[in-house]
């Protein structure tokens, strides 16, 4: 590092640690760990909303306000991945699979430190990356095109199969599946409506929020309902210091793995068009792939927490270096942080490197004390936090739903929404049930359109000659060895299953039936697909013969493979097959309890249309209590009042949500624009 570079380095920790601006800061902290824990809300709302209040501000402290706030989103939305199983935006849920796990294990506070700490050192890696590379990696980065980008794209996608754990081939269906789903709307470059079905909300494609929330979160909250035991089970929740010790311990020990998917997420992050939520299953894949006895993922290994929560804090400072060196925003926070640097005179590029340089280094000093500051509050905080896991269903099973139902909301804020988080929650919950893994599904959905884009464009420049590139064949390269393995298993399995298949008669149930129904979805996707361009339907046919491939031969093995032997419930003798949740209740409880679980979901909806989104909180949280659960009167309007207080200050008051309209808002038209609420 040259003197000068050192010098403004020490200039701007100097700037950064006056008291004033360094109160700043932590206001901002305080801003992102309450943004961050409420499902739904991002860092591109968190920037939205404090802009405004850095007009009057210098730029040093400025952008302490606004990173100090962007730094520590992704530490607390942690919060509710652990305790809920939903994720607080769609960058955690690979956190979800190990984190929750944990709690249901009673391991609330190992977790915590794990992920604390691992957020905590992913974020410095990621400040200490952007520190030393902005005038390195300039070259780099202008040498990245679409053929590069479509090959990390390739590569994203080729963690499906590490993904899928011991289901390969519904995880490759689920992907495909995932896949369709992103290629629903109006996306392709011929304009071509596709899987739109006449409904406008579908126009823009799948909106990533609710799918993300129905498929990880409902299935949870169901579970939850049907065994009507706590988050944590029967195992009282450890939340002494002593086991968030352990968890920061844990960190530690893997210290290498914490190195590697730091740098890994700096490195993504700093490519545009790689979205946190692609860089989180790469990380979590990755780590899968390399770890001794990966088997343990996805039961609560405390490995899964660690790695994506490194790579989702580290990521930040990638972002950062094509925004500050380049003015290009790796995201669509980074966009809105752009216009933070120029509404205070700053244009990012050369100056930012020489005339502005202090201020570059404040950015990195102000991430570096933006995480060690969050670290130490969410570890300060995180023994009360984990007792949440001690509540009994009953009481915060309404109040989860709720915020789960506003979270969706937020995504394109429409009755689609709504409808959208039901029907992923139906799905997800039946995949659940059935043993198929969902983060493949969720990949697909993410990484389908960038997928879809790039190739487009890669093809149009380059025809196909992009594939020669060398940057393409180094991670092309790393595609076939992540794919190499997982293949072969699904090969010689199958080969073995079906060379038994005539001594073996076809074993029908639950499992071959939704097998059989998505074969069948999947054909008719195929059919009604003809008349489309050869543009519009290259990748939706290619993702529907993925998935019908899949699909046949996962068939093939529920109807004539090996049955799996059930294990015997120790306390009930109840029968539950091993790749089935057990719930300790009989399967009729289970189809029943979920089916009222999601009766009530629709009845939600239902008042919402009828008296609005704010009174229907306040309705739906005292009547589920009440006559769902049978809590007496004082407890239901209890948390009935408190929890339509939080979404009125926060949603209403605070971010100015336009509610969808009610019948009531329509009856009377003037008490709608006199509330805003109906």
């Amino acid at each position: 590092m040259q003197p000068d570079m050192i010098g403004s380095a020490i200039h701007a920790l100097q700037l950064l640690l006056e008291p004033a601006r360094l109160m700043i800061l932590c206001v901002g902290v305080l801003i992102g760990l309450a943004i961050g824990v409420l499902p739904g809300l991002s860092g591109i709302v968190g920037m939205a909303m404090l802009i405004p209040f850095t007009y009057n501000l210098d730029e040093y402290t400025a952008f302490a306000l606004l990173l100090g706030m962007a730094a520590v989103i992704t530490s607390s939305d942690f919060i509710t991945a652990v305790l809920f199983g939903v994720p607080g935006h769609v960058g955690a849920a690979a956190t979800v699979i190990d984190g929750h796990a944990m709690a249901r294990k009673g391991e609330a506070g190992r977790a915590f430190g794990a992920g604390f700490a691992a957020s905590l050192a992913g974020g410095i890696v990621g400040a200490i990356v952007l520190a030393v590379s902005i005038p390195i990696l300039r070259p780099v980065m202008l040498s990245i095109g679409s053929p590069e980008l479509l090959a990390f794209t390739l590569f994203g996608m080729s963690m499906v199969a590490t993904l899928s754990g011991r289901a390969p081939l519904k995880g490759l269906t689920a992907a495909g599946l995932g896949l369709m789903i992103a290629m629903i709307g109006s996306r392709a470059q011929s304009g071509t409506l596709r899987w739109t079905f006449g409904w406008l909300y579908l126009w823009d494609g799948v909106p990533l929020i609710p799918a993300t929330l129905g498929i990880f979160a409902l299935p949870e909250l169901a579970e939850l309902a049907v065994s009507r035991k706590r988050i944590a089970g029967d195992n009282a929740p450890d939340i002494s210091f002593s086991s968030q010790w352990e968890g920061v311990r844990d960190v530690g020990r893997h210290w290498w793995l914490v190195l590697r998917c730091g740098v890994l997420g700096t490195g993504l992050g700093a490519i545009p068009g790689i979205g946190s939520a692609v860089i989180d299953w790469i990380a979590y894949g990755y780590a899968q792939r390399t770890e001794k006895n990966p088997e343990t993922f996805g039961t609560g290994d405390v490995r899964g927490v660690i790695a994506p929560e490194s790579s989702n804090n580290s990521k930040e400072g990638g972002h950062l270096v094509p925004t500050i060196a380049f003015g290009v925003p790796a995201g669509a926070s980074m966009a809105i942080l752009l216009g933070a640097f120029l509404m205070h005179g700053l244009t990012p590029g050369p100056e930012m490197l020489t005339k502005h340089l202090d201020l570059t280094y404040l950015i990195v000093w102000s991430l570096t004390l933006a995480h060690v500051i969050g670290a130490v509050i969410c570890l300060a905080c995180s023994r009360w936090l984990a007792q949440i896991s001690r509540v009994r269903p009953e009481i915060l099973l309404p109040v989860i739903i709720a915020l789960v139902f506003v979270a969706a909301f937020e995504g394109e804020h429409d009755w689609g929404d709504l409808y959208s988080l039901v029907f992923f929650g139906i799905v997800g919950w039946i995949m659940k049930r059935l043993g198929w893994p969902r983060p493949p599904m969720v990949l697909g959905i993410v990484v389908g359109a960038i997928f879809e884009r790039y190739l487009f464009i890669s093809t149009q420049l380059y025809g196909w000659a992009w594939l020669l590139r060398p940057a393409v064949l180094a991670i092309l390269a790393c595609v076939a060895w992540a794919l190499y393995r997982p293949l072969a298993q699904i090969a010689v399995t199958l080969i073995g299953q079906l060379r038994e298949v005539g001594g073996r008669h076809p074993r029908f149930g639950a499992a071959p039936a939704f097998s059989l129904a998505v074969i069948v979805l999947i054909v008719a996707a195929m059919l009604s697909s003809a008349d489309w361009p050869h543009d519009a339907k290259l990748v939706p046919l290619t993702a529907c013969s993925m998935a019908l491939v899949a699909a046949v031969l996962n068939l093939v093995n529920e109807l004539f493979g090996p049955e799996q032997a059930p294990a015997l419930h120790a306390d009930s003798g109840i029968k539950v097959s091993a790749h089935v949740p057990d719930l300790g209740v009989t399967d009729d409880v289970v189809r029943r309890r979920a089916t009222i679980f999601f009766v009530w979901t629709a009845a939600f909806i239902a008042l919402v249309a009828l008296i609005g989104f704010v009174p229907a909180i306040a309705v739906f949280v005292c009547a589920n209590m009440r006559f769902g659960f049978g809590e007496p009167w004082r407890t239901a309007l209890g948390f009935a009042a408190a929890t339509t207080l939080v979404c009125y200050v926060v949603f209403h008051w605070a971010l100015a949500v336009a509610w969808p309209p009610s019948l009531l808002g329509e009856l009377f038209p003037a008490l709608r624009a006199a509330t805003r609420l109906f």
